[in-house]
């Protein structure tokens, strides 16, 4: 069947393509293999100024690439033109560092010489082509988050991007052809969810990196590990948003709302559990609310707004039954609940805050995936530390406190990849991304996400 570009705000066919038939991916995948014999022994300074032409040119075409973005899968127009701006800082931040990251390790002299050797260290050298399986919600950094990095270790790039964003993906594969890169250095494949197990079956293909569902990263995980091929994966999140008494509390709320209606409420790392302590649960609910219920929902094109649609009528209805089982065991609406009024044709939901929470409920262990946010009282430290692990998920998480000695427990017992206190969860190419538990294994960005697809070679000299 052809893949198609919806406009979830009005659910109109925006246009179709042909997905790539045996003979297409096989012309491509050969590509692949020959683009990666002379792309790996490129100097670090001739991949770095491709890199660096290839983010001036989405700075340059910023506006026309969020447009697509907004069109695509419904983020703010404003969101979409800061994950572009986003994108071209991380392509220059691996362009400047990747040689450091990537430079050879020499251990100790008195270590060397107990192995026997004149000389001793360790080289980071690339492995192959890599597939990318990537999802819609971040459409252009989700993809440069894996790409940038790949590229600059030698590596080349294969994204197999969700169906329902084909425009971006095939303006990701332009943007790095009309940057200079050799032909077959990234290459975008528009084929179904069913053709990726004979890709990553395929020998030439070198290692598999998966963003999104845990049943997706299950699949690509185990045929991954039958072949065994490297994989890395960043699935689901239900991360806590924890508030305790010394927090600043009206920061606090700025930073909730935010957090949780980010992308219209899709994304991995957004907050979606609020533990917050008896002592300020009433101030911050009360002021929790009154923020969630004055978001503007609206047409995304439009500057004025803060809540589009949801990318799929599918994501909407799974959305609302959520919220539906939770009603029916006893949550309290406290602001939303449904779909607006007015937004017919599109696939919205309404921001919406729910209280009373309980396990009977299936969104107290299920991830919500959009504009809703639950939230739960506690009596103590220890009993908000449990509730936050209470998850099969660990992607991040968010803890409100100026206590130094409960921030050290936070990150002594919290079941996560990261801790931001005071702040919002955030990715940047400076740090490590990942997480654990359900959330997936491996890191991402920073030199921990650069040499995932490395082979760490040892060199002996006697």
């Amino acid at each position: 069947m052809p893949i198609a570009s919806v406009n979830p705000a009005t659910g109109e066919i925006l246009q179709t393509f042909e997905p790539l038939d045996a003979a297409g991916t096989e012309q491509r995948l050969a590509r692949a293999e020959a683009a990666f014999h002379g792309w790996r022994t490129t100097p670090f300074a001739a991949r770095a100024e491709l890199l660096h032409r290839a983010a001036d040119l989405l700075d340059q075409d910023r506006e026309a690439l969020a447009r697509t973005m907004t069109e695509e899968m419904g983020k703010p127009l404003a969101a979409a033109r800061a994950e572009a701006a986003k994108c071209a800082k991380a392509m220059r931040w691996y362009a400047d560092h990747a040689e450091d990251l990537l430079a050879d390790e020499h251990p100790a002299a008195a270590d060397v010489a107990d192995t026997g050797a004149s000389r001793a260290y360790v080289r980071y050298r690339p492995i192959g082509p890599v597939l990318a399986v990537m999802p819609w919600n971040f459409p252009f950094w989700q993809v440069i988050r894996f790409a940038a990095p790949a590229l600059m270790a030698g590596n080349v790039g294969l994204l197999k991007h969700a169906s329902n964003v084909p425009r971006t993906a095939l303006a990701i594969e332009d943007l790095f052809r009309r940057a200079g890169f050799p032909e077959g250095c990234f290459q975008t494949l528009l084929i179904g969810s069913g053709a990726v197990e004979g890709v990553i079956r395929d020998r030439r293909v070198a290692a598999v990196t998966l963003t999104g569902s845990e049943p997706a990263g299950r699949a690509v995980a185990a045929t991954a590990a039958d072949e065994v091929k490297k994989a890395v994966l960043e699935l689901g999140g239900s991360d806590p948003f924890v508030v305790l008494p010394s927090a600043d509390v009206a920061a606090a709320v700025r930073t909730a709302v935010t957090a949780r209606t980010q992308n219209n409420g899709q994304s991995c790392i957004a907050a979606k559990r609020f533990i917050v302590h008896t002592d300020v649960y009433d101030a911050f609910v009360g002021a929790f609310t009154e923020a969630m219920r004055a978001l503007r929902i609206g047409d995304p094109m439009d500057e004025a707004t803060d809540i589009g649609p949801l990318a799929s009528r599918q994501g909407r209805d799974d959305l609302e039954e959520l919220v539906e089982d939770a009603r029916t065991h006893g949550a309290r609406v406290e602001c939303g609940g449904g779909r607006p009024t007015g937004w017919d044709d599109g696939w919205f939901f309404e921001p919406t805050v729910l209280t009373g929470i309980t396990p009977a409920m299936r969104i107290h262990q299920e991830e919500t995936f959009g504009p809703v946010a639950t939230v739960y009282r506690v009596a103590d430290l220890d009993e908000a530390v449990a509730l936050a692990n209470d998850t099969p998920f660990g992607l991040s998480s968010n803890v409100w406190t100026t206590d130094g000695a409960e921030q050290e427990r936070f990150v002594r017992d919290v079941q996560a990849g990261g801790v931001f206190f005071n702040g919002m969860t955030a990715s940047h190419p400076a740090l490590p991304f990942g997480g654990v538990k359900r959330s997936g294994f491996g890191r991402e960005l920073s030199g921990h996400g650069i040499r995932e697809f490395c082979n760490v070679t040892t060199v002996w000299i006697g």
